[in-house]
């Protein structure tokens, strides 16, 4: 068995995934109160300077544990016992009609199941009792405690959960507690000393120690990601916890770890704590969290897709649709320009420059520098808040032709064609018929029922246009932008080498 596949993601005790949007912008959180009972933001203690990385090591780090030790909770969760009709094997419908009072009836079978409960940790970030956790440690809880590191226990509320970052608020009836100092997570760098604090195994606090083994992770198939790694032992119970610097502040949330035994194994994932700290504060003041959209679907720049749009280097993100009526088309931004800055900061990616979009402030306005046909460009573009669902346009590419393109068949793009590909009227392009399994344009992930929207930066309506287009080629390279299964991209066909 191959190795690969017998690695796992661990996240404890509750496993809660969320479906990434195709738009720039955020799942909806879960909702903890209405839209107009807005509460006081958060009262959290911030220091965003860099960590001294000059100097020795401290003989003991014990100063800075003792001082992060009195911020770091055990999390207890409980689901009550449940009577529920199970299915009868025999009936195909008794898994959506069961008896939900338990009683023998259509998919009978009436089962208990046992309460259930779960440990996890949380960080103090307020005085006033606010708490970070993870999403997936409160996620389907009836009842939840905490625990202090001075062995009070409190039953805590629930304020919000956003599954979409894995990060959730609970508070609870205190006003002396020892709150985390938080730092700025877009400051740390790889190899910096951190320290894991939690409650593994429920065995009680325990600190381990480490260092960033990478940041900018992206491994869970959650809507957000940017997880910090580190090979600071993370074990079952650890969820929740903190992950701090060499200083003893916050720069993480601990959430998973990849296992091949669900034990450490030296590679655990944390959530940023600027990314956890605007969650926080969504949840606290509007029960929800309230991030930006632009109407742009980004793709990462390869080395070989750089070279086709004359890039210096392949970092960046390359805007392959840009929605009609959309803040970024009222802004200016069209398809095809490349994202190198937002809102000051260098993009390196597009999942990058996702997270970024997410994080502005609708109705603020943002500077976005882009490279448009070799020449450097900066738009104002004021985001707006995220739709709760954003229309994401169908499409589909393309007669036979023997040009650059070989192998690849192409068809114009008629109404039987539409109908029967589901394309809707406002796709223009040409729809590919047939690829060849043993071509370049196979290899570069073209496919049947796909739809080439411009060949070499060049619309296309027609099948014999498209032919046209691919007859006498500068070069053996072909920028394709294409549709497919309701995503735009751009793809590069490179047949220098084919036979």
């Amino acid at each position: 068995m191959n190795d690969t596949n017998q690695f796992q993601w661990r996240r404890w005790p509750i496993v809660a995934a969320a479906t990434a949007s195709l738009f720039l912008g955020a799942l909806p959180a879960l909702r903890a109160k209405s839209d107009s009972d807005k509460a006081a933001p958060a009262q959290l203690v911030l220091d965003s300077k860099a960590i001294n990385r000059e100097g020795n090591l401290p003989r003991s780090f014990s100063p800075v544990v003792r001082r992060v030790s009195k911020s770091v909770v055990q999390v207890m969760t409980a689901t009550r016992a449940k009577v529920q009709s199970l299915p009868d094997a025999s009936d195909p419908f008794g898994f959506f009609f069961g008896d939900p009072r338990g009683q023998q009836g259509r998919g009978g079978n009436p089962q208990r199941m046992p309460r259930q409960e779960g440990i996890g940790s949380g960080v103090v970030v307020t005085k006033d009792g606010y708490i970070l956790t993870n999403n997936h440690v409160v996620d389907g809880a009836d009842e939840v405690k905490v625990k202090l590191s001075d062995a009070r226990e409190f039953t805590a509320k629930v304020i919000g959960r956003d599954p979409a970052t894995d990060v959730a608020i609970i508070k609870v009836g205190a006003n002396d507690l020892d709150p985390v100092t938080i730092a700025d997570s877009d400051r740390i760098e790889v190899g910096d000393i951190v320290f894991a604090v939690g409650n593994p195994f429920g065995i009680g606090q325990t600190v381990t120690m480490g260092i960033v083994s990478a940041i900018g992770r992206a491994t869970q198939n959650l809507a957000y990601e940017d997880f910090i790694q580190t090979d600071a032992a993370i074990n079952p119970g650890n969820s929740g916890g903190a992950l701090v610097d060499a200083e003893g502040r916050l720069i993480g949330i601990n959430s998973a770890i990849l296992s091949r035994s669900g034990g450490n194994v030296g590679i655990g994932f944390a959530i940023p704590s600027n990314m956890a700290r605007d969650v926080l504060q969504g949840l606290v003041t509007d029960g929800r969290v309230t991030r930006g959209y632009l109407g742009v679907m980004p793709q990462d720049i390869t080395p070989v897709l750089a070279r086709k749009l004359d890039l210096k280097e392949a970092t960046g993100a390359v805007l392959t649709q840009v929605t009609p009526k959309s803040p970024a088309a009222k802004a200016g931004l069209e398809s095809g320009d490349v994202v190198v800055e937002f809102n000051g900061k260098p993009v390196r990616d597009a999942r990058h420059f996702r997270l970024e979009v997410a994080r502005s402030k609708p109705g603020e306005a943002v500077t976005v520098k882009v490279l448009r046909d070799g020449d450097a460009k900066t738009i104002k573009v004021t985001p707006r808040e995220r739709p709760e669902t954003a229309d994401v346009d169908q499409d589909v590419p393309a007669k036979d032709d023997e040009g650059t393109l070989n192998g690849v068949g192409v068809g114009d793009l008629t109404r039987e064609a539409r109908r029967e590909h589901k394309i809707r009227d406002g796709v223009k392009g040409v729809l590919v018929t047939d690829v060849e399994q043993d071509s370049k344009s196979w290899e570069a992930g073209l496919r049947p029922g796909d739809v080439i929207l411009e060949i070499n930066k060049e619309p296309v309506t027609a099948a014999d246009q498209a032919v046209k287009l691919t007859e006498r080629p500068k070069d053996k390279t072909t920028l394709l932008k294409v549709w497919s299964h309701g995503v735009t991209k751009f793809l590069v066909v490179d047949e220098t080498a084919a036979k």
